[in-house]
C-alpha cells in the first residue's frame, strides 16, 4: 500500500511539472532574455536615432551616431532616454511605439507631424515693433537666427528684422516635419 502512494504521488508531481513546462509557466529569465512587454505607466530606457524624410540626423542617444552626422555636442551626456509611458514626457508617436515591444527588439517609428510637433502654423508667426522690446538702446536688438526666451521658458526663433519691426516664429522648429526614430528598447522598470 505504501508503494502504491508513493506511486500516485510521483505520478502527480510529473503530471504537475509536465503542465508547467506545457503552459510555458516557466522563467525565461534565467535564460537572460526579459519576456515582458512595454505597457502604459512602465518606465523605459530607450536608444534612439531622430531623422528627418531626407535621412538628415536631428538628434540621436548616441555618441558614436551623433560624431558620424556631425551633430556632436561636446559636454552633452549621450545615453538612453528614460520616460514613463503614457505620461506625455515625449512626443505622442514616439510615446505609443514603444507600447508592446520587448527589451532588446528594435523599431522604426514613422511620426507624422500630428503626432510630433504639429503642423506649422503661419498664425505663430508674429512681427513684434521693437520699441515694445523695451531695448535701452538699437546695439541690443537681436539678429536673425537669434532665439530668444520669455521668462516661461517659451522659445522664440528672430526670423527678420528691419528698423521698426523685429519677427518672432514660436513655432518648434520640427514643426510641419515628419520625423522618423530608429529605436532600441533597452529596459523596462
Amino acid at each position: 500500500m505504501k508503494t502504491r502512494k508513493g506511486a500516485i504521488f510521483f505520478i502527480a508531481v510529473l503530471l504537475l511539472v509536465s503542465i508547467i513546462f506545457v503552459s510555458g509557466c516557466t522563467d525565461k529569465g534565467s535564460e537572460g532574455g526579459d519576456s515582458r512587454i512595454v505597457k502604459s505607466g512602465d518606465t523605459v530606457k530607450v536608444n534612439y536615432t531622430g531623422k528627418l524624410e531626407d535621412g538628415t540626423v536631428f538628434d540621436t542617444s548616441r555618441e558614436d551616431v551623433a560624431k558620424q552626422a556631425g551633430i556632436y555636442v561636446e559636454g552633452r551626456e549621450y545615453a538612453p532616454l528614460t520616460f514613463v509611458v503614457g505620461s506625455e514626457q515625449v512626443i505622442q508617436g514616439f510615446d505609443e511605439g514603444v507600447i508592446g515591444m520587448k527589451v532588446g527588439e528594435e523599431k522604426t517609428l514613422k511620426i507624422p507631424p500630428e503626432e510630433a510637433y504639429g503642423e506649422y502654423d503661419k498664425a505663430k508667426v508674429l512681427a513684434v515693433p521693437i520699441e515694445e522690446l523695451n531695448l535701452t538702446n538699437r546695439s541690443e536688438i537681436p539678429e536673425v537666427g537669434q532665439t530668444l526666451r520669455d521668462m516661461n521658458g517659451n522659445q522664440y526663433k528672430v526670423t527678420d528684422v528691419n528698423d521698426t519691426h523685429i519677427t518672432l516664429d514660436i513655432n518648434h522648429e520640427l514643426a510641419g516635419k515628419t520625423l522618423t526614430f530608429d529605436i532600441k528598447l533597452i529596459s523596462i522598470e
